[in-house]
């Protein structure tokens, strides 16, 4: 940790902390004062930008009036370019698991056979909703460090001869453990089988941060959040929604009402929403598109994947695991760090908090304690990555957890090959 200054007689080691201890009065607590911002480090809800923050700071509008109509044509459109379909997006005043619900109870009934896989948390999160709505879960096992697995969804479609198997519902990018399934393979395996099963993919930290095509993936429904690479606060959720998938829930009896596709595409026909909207945040989101259009969502993809790729060079110099066991299959926004066996990856989040202000994500579930996830999604930029990783390399050597120095350099080293890639993009264009 560098050498020593002495001050007087007396050695004084350098220290990494930013942090300031405050005497406290006799009697009273000592305190912690941090200076500069906090770094909110977690794969959402993420960083929402200074534009998406001053546009959300409007008077609230009569939600059934001209203005209002004006907002809602403009961010329901803007939506469709972000899912990059031409069909419906239906937008609710909800969390990202509000958005799966509404998902669920549109296309299914009780006793309707789904098929699953378990790549990480939230794979098992939706299996949870579609125990509590009585569907009949086929759940395919994983060790969370690959994605999904595509030859054994083959399989199980191939051998389901009767067609009993009504979706095959999908985590695009696995935040817990920062692994990708690619949806297009998995539409690929249900046209290869003949298999007319729906296909349904939670997109929620997909959309805004990776390449995403619903329709021309051939995807159903997709489930997506705010608090993502949209970059807004949480409190609103996405389904877009296929011809076909309105087909089907057109035909289901099942009981809904505050989730019901069609009585929300009929208000959206005239800008509208059948109940009272989120609309300050409906002017964070047409900012937000805004801005992702502006950079270009094909440049937003590549900045994420150059992110990822630097992160994931700093964890390979300091000695340390990714979750994801597949090169193929990295996550753009996040990289899941395993820590070594017998250091607890909490006890290190909680030194890099109190030390350098800087949140980052749990491990969850079957992890717990066991990784640290670096989220690299959303507004984000190379001197906000080199500041988070510089406190991951500094928490590290506070912490005692053994690893190499010299990762947040090879990070640099990644990224000062930006101006390459886009002067060979500019020639090729």
């Amino acid at each position: 940790m560098g050498g020593a200054l002495r001050r007087g007689d007396k050695p004084v080691k350098w220290c990494y902390s930013a942090a300031i201890k405050i005497k406290a009065r006799p009697g009273r607590t000592p305190m912690t004062v941090h200076t500069g911002r906090h770094f909110l480090q977690i794969p959402g809800p993420t960083n929402v930008p200074d534009r998406v923050l001053r546009a959300m700071d409007m008077p609230t509008l009569d939600h059934r009036g001209p203005e209002f109509a004006e907002l809602g044509f403009a961010v329901l459109a803007a939506m469709q370019r972000v899912f990059r379909t031409k069909q419906p997006v239906i937008i609710f005043p909800s969390s990202g698991t509000g958005a799966w619900e509404a998902a669920m109870v549109n296309v299914f009934s009780p006793g309707d056979k789904v098929l699953m896989c378990e790549t990480g948390q939230f794979a098992v999160l939706w299996r949870g909703i579609a125990d509590k709505f009585k569907l009949d879960v086929d759940f395919i096992p994983s060790d969370w460090r690959h994605g999904a697995d595509l030859a054994e969804i083959e399989k199980r479609l191939a051998a389901d001869k009767q067609h009993m198997i009504k979706a095959v519902c999908v985590v695009h990018n696995e935040t817990s453990t920062g692994c990708v399934t690619p949806p297009l393979e998995v539409r690929k395996l249900l046209d290869r089988v003949k298999h007319p099963a729906l296909l349904m993919v939670d997109t929620i930290s997909g959309l805004g941060s990776m390449e995403y095509e619903h329709d021309a993936w051939g995807i159903d429904v997709s489930v997506a959040g705010s608090q993502k690479g949209l970059m807004l606060p949480p409190g609103l959720g996405f389904n877009a929604v296929s011809e076909k998938a309105l087909a089907v829930a057109k035909a289901n009896p099942g009981m809904r009402s505050y989730w019901d596709w069609q009585e929300v595409i009929s208000f959206n026909k005239l800008g509208t929403f059948p109940y009272t909207p989120a609309t300050n945040l409906l002017y964070g989101l047409r900012e937000a598109v805004k801005m992702l259009e502006e950079e270009g969502l094909e440049n937003v993809w590549t900045r994420h994947k150059r992110h990822s790729a630097a992160t994931r060079a700093a964890v390979k110099v300091w000695g340390l695991e990714t979750q994801c066991a597949d090169p193929a299959a990295h996550s753009p926004a996040l990289t899941s760090v395993r820590v070594p066996d017998g250091h607890d990856a909490d006890a290190f989040r909680k030194v890099v908090l109190e030390n350098f202000d800087m949140s980052l994500g749990t491990g969850l579930n079957k992890v717990k304690g066991k990784v640290f996830r670096i989220g690299h999604i959303g507004h984000f930029n190379d001197l906000m990555l080199m500041g988070t990783l510089a406190g991951v390399e500094m928490g590290l050597d506070l912490a005692k957890i053994p690893h190499r120095s010299g990762g947040v350099l090879a990070a640099m080293d990644v990224l000062k090959g930006r101006d390459v890639v886009l002067i060979a993009k500019a020639q090729v264009a």
